[in-house]
């Protein structure tokens, strides 16, 4: 009988395992492997609490001007968004994508390299008030928001970052 028993044993574990996602996959509440986060995702959740800010752009390897997206301990993946509350004139004269007209997000593996990257803005923009801007970090996903909004409106996608991930 016991030769019955472990045969059986073994199929009824094989299959109630098959369906499960893989060692440090994400879940989701269902207990489904979530999507990976992605700079996308991520403002697609937070343009829910941030009705003015609009998606612009997705950078890839090929256009990103800084040469980050994919290289070791930097971003991996990027978006650039638009906040219509900052005014035409201000950025008169600033390229699409441009921090100061609304922002970008950007994902990392790693949460320690989102504030790396962090550290590393502040620490450039200290000295050169026009490059000033708002960097938000939560796990590890980093938003870079315009000057050019009020510390209030800044700090609703501080808000809204903390319902991303």
């Amino acid at each position: 009988m016991r030769r019955t028993v472990l045969p059986i044993t073994v199929i009824l574990l094989t299959a109630a395992c098959s369906g499960s996602p893989k060692a440090g996959t994400a879940v989701d509440s269902g207990g489904r492997a979530a999507e990976p986060l992605t700079a996308g995702s991520a403002f697609t959740k937070l343009s829910v609490t941030v009705t003015s800010a609009k998606q612009s752009g997705t950078v890839t390897a090929a256009d990103d001007p800084n040469h980050l997206l994919g290289r070791p301990n930097q971003y991996t993946s990027k978006v650039t968004f638009t906040d219509s509350r900052i005014a035409a004139s201000d950025v008169a004269g600033t390229s699409k994508g441009d921090v100061e007209r609304g922002g970008a997000i950007e994902v990392f593996t790693d949460p320690a390299d989102a504030t790396s990257r962090a550290k590393y803005i502040q620490a450039i923009t200290k000295s050169i008030p026009a490059f000033t801007e708002y960097d938000y970090v939560h796990g590890p996903v980093l938003v870079r928001v315009s000057h050019y909004l009020t510390p209030k409106q800044a700090a609703e996608y501080k808000t809204a970052l903390s319902k991303v991930s």
